[in-house]
C-alpha cells in the first residue's frame, strides 16, 4: 500500500515511486557494459572492472587496462549528457540538467587527469555498437603495447 509522500525541500526526487524508480538504476555492470567486456574478454583481453585507473583519482573506469595504461568509460546516454538522446526531464528539470551538466563536467576532469598521467582514455556511449566498441578497445590496447605502455600480463 503506497502512502503519501512529499518530497524534502530541494530533493531530487518528486514522489516516492520516482524515488524507488531512480535507485534502482544500476551505476555498474549494465547490460552495455556486459556485452562489451564479454566481447573484449573473447579477444583475450584482461582487465579490471570497475577500477580506479589512478590511486589518488576518486573515480572509477568501466575497463581498466593497467599496463597498457587504457582506461574505458561506457556512459549512458542520460546521465552523462549524450547529445543524440539526452532530453531534459519534465520533473525536477533544474536539478537534473545541474547534475547531469556536473557529470560531463567530471567526464572531461577526469579525461583531462587521466590524459596527464600518460592514459589513453576511450569514451562510448551505451547506444554504441558492443562490436565496434570492442574493436576499438582491442586495437589501442593492441597498439599501447607494441608501443611499450604495457606487458601482454592480465591489465
Amino acid at each position: 500500500m503506497e502512502t503519501e509522500w512529499d518530497p524534502p525541500e530541494g530533493s531530487w526526487a518528486s514522489s516516492a515511486a520516482r524515488r524507488r524508480n531512480m535507485q534502482a538504476i544500476r551505476s555498474r555492470d549494465t547490460k552495455p557494459e556486459i556485452l562489451i567486456r564479454r566481447l573484449v574478454h573473447a579477444q583475450g583481453l584482461r582487465y579490471r572492472v570497475a577500477a580506479k585507473p589512478l590511486a589518488e583519482l576518486r573515480r572509477t573506469a568501466d575497463l581498466v587496462f593497467r599496463p597498457a595504461k587504457v582506461a574505458v568509460f561506457i556512459d549512458g546516454c542520460y546521465w552523462h549528457g549524450c547529445p543524440e538522446h539526452y532530453v531534459s526531464p519534465k520533473t525536477n528539470p533544474g536539478y537534473w540538467s545541474e547534475k547531469v551538466a556536473r557529470n560531463m563536467t567530471r567526464d572531461r576532469d577526469t579525461d583531462q587527469r587521466l590524459t596527464d598521467a600518460g592514459w589513453t582514455v576511450l569514451r562510448f556511449w551505451e547506444h554504441e555498437s558492443p562490436d565496434a566498441c570492442a574493436l576499438q578497445i582491442a586495437t589501442t590496447v593492441g597498439s599501447r603495447r607494441a608501443r611499450g605502455g604495457g606487458s601482454q600480463g592480465t591489465g
